[in-house]
């Protein structure tokens, strides 16, 4: 069975046909009609101008039309994904919403794209390079058709994507009123794994070793060597959790990006996402996002096989040597995470 078809089972309710929600300082009320009312030129990703033929619809007009909302079955999964989201941020309200104010520095992960009208939060360890990828040659005007030329280090590169921190106030909120908001997600502790074995256990991360493996090492482990305080580089799972739930490091700095909490990252509680993307349902769902945008007939999620992927059995071995209380300590720490993104307690979890 579809891993899809098995989320739709385990929520196991109604889908309300909500259109609108306002949930934080910003104002998030969807207005459809905008673009309608003032055609822009567009170009598809091998330089050809397209100008919005009369009644052509921006993809959040398409995500929500009646159409979409009553016959499609993927359409109907989204609205279930994004009332997980608001149920959750409601339940939660204490523990979700801290902070009353988003900054503009807090919508650094929010790329955008002008000229399909979207706005993609990127989340590390989630597929984040083949997405910039795409927002690259989405937003590049014909610089860029191929993703997969695109080198993973240059889709990195914070001056190839505009990112919603760089607009005024007014400009941020038009935009979160007028394009789709979309972001992916992935199994919290399967994100984590794949987080520690790609930054601390491959030599080539040297930077990552220096700022953070040293600091680990120091404060973790006893009896550390010279060369192990020095390096930083042979930081053992067990001291990277205790790391992460030492009062002291949540005190000090935020999480580094890739293994900080999505609704950190992206604030869901106080932006509506229209899309929630799954990594379980990876290409699915990427290329749902290229639908509505309209551009699935000429560009598709990239994708390959990868032999090195983090498993959910990968993360059960890595788990077997965390206390039960360590276990019970980093759960807390992503609960919102699991809960609003519908992820289950892991089976090997040995919660107090």
């Amino acid at each position: 069975m579809k891993p899809a078809l098995l989320e739709v089972m385990r929520m196991n309710r109604i889908c309300r046909m909500v259109l609108a929600t306002c949930l934080g300082s910003f104002i998030l009320v969807i207005f459809y009609f905008q673009s309608m009312l003032h055609p822009v030129m567009r170009r598809n990703p091998f330089g050809m101008d397209i100008c919005c033929r009369k009644g052509s619809r921006s993809p959040l007009q398409e995500l929500y039309s009646p159409i979409q909302l009553e016959l499609s079955n993927t359409a109907i999964l989204h609205q279930m994904r994004r009332d997980q989201v608001t149920d959750t941020c409601r339940a939660n309200s204490a523990m979700s919403r801290k902070r009353r104010v988003l900054t503009p520095n807090d919508l650094k992960h929010l790329v955008v794209d002008e000229d399909h009208e979207l706005i993609y939060c990127y989340v590390p360890k989630v597929a984040c390079t083949n997405w910039k990828r795409l927002m690259m040659v989405l937003s590049g005007r014909g610089k860029y058709s191929d993703p997969m030329e695109i080198p993973a280090n240059e889709a990195h590169v914070s001056a190839n994507l505009k990112t919603l921190n760089q607009y005024s106030i007014p400009e941020i909120n038009h935009r979160l009123k007028s394009y789709m908001k979309f972001l992916f997600v992935r199994e919290p502790f399967e994100r984590l794994v794949s987080a520690y074995r790609n930054k601390f256990t491959q030599k080539y991360n040297t930077s990552f070793h220096k700022r953070y493996g040293t600091k680990i090492i120091r404060r973790q482990r006893k009896n550390a060597t010279q060369e192990a305080l020095r390096k930083g580089d042979d930081v053992k799972f067990e001291e990277f959790v205790a790391y992460l739930i030492d009062p002291h490091t949540q005190r000090e700095e935020p999480f580094n990006e890739h293994w900080q909490t999505v609704y950190s990252l992206c604030h869901p509680c106080h932006i509506r996402y229209d899309l929630v993307g799954k990594y379980e349902t990876l290409e699915e769902d990427s290329n749902y996002v290229l639908q509505l945008a309209g551009v699935s007939g000429y560009l598709k999620f990239p994708t390959y096989a990868k032999s090195t992927r983090t498993t959910d059995e990968m993360t059960t071995e890595f788990f077997q040597n965390i206390s039960a209380e360590h276990q019970t300590q980093l759960y807390e720490v992503y609960k919102l995470d699991f809960l609003m993104f519908n992820y289950s307690v892991p089976n090997y979890l040995k919660l107090e």
